[in-house]
């Protein structure tokens, strides 16, 4: 089941869909949770959607997070904090995370910042 994420800043909820930005879903099966991610993930997105990702884990104590970020159009270092925070938190889980799907341009800021030593990142169906 894909649900939209929207949060409510006024009321501090979610409802679960990014404000300005493209449209997030997550996804749960079993002990994983998928959170495709669109748009761009910079200092103005990275608040929301943060709290929604937190959200979902807190909720659903997944042990495997896969962020999907093939719909990611743009990411700066601002994006690399959802990522570690992500890995803390699966940590406290003993999970861990999957970064699934990701274009050349967020692939060189994950890969500038040495991410693959934290997660696993797959690239149509190969690990990079």
């Amino acid at each position: 089941m894909t649900h939209p994420i929207i949060y409510n800043k006024d009321e501090k909820s979610f409802q679960f869909m990014k404000k300005e930005f493209d449209v997030m879903d997550y996804r749960i099966d079993e002990t994983t949770a998928t959170v495709s991610i669109g748009g761009e993930l910079d200092h103005h997105s990275l608040r929301e959607t943060t709290i929604a990702v937190n959200s979902i884990i807190d909720t659903y104590l997944p042990k495997t997070l896969i962020l999907d970020m093939g719909n990611v159009r743009f990411m700066d270092s601002s994006g690399l904090a959802l990522v570690i925070g992500g890995s803390r938190k699966m940590s406290e889980l003993n999970g861990r995370v999957i970064i699934r799907n990701v274009p050349p341009q967020p692939m060189k800021v994950l890969n500038a910042a040495g991410i693959s030593r934290f997660v696993t990142i797959e690239n149509t169906g190969k690990v990079v």
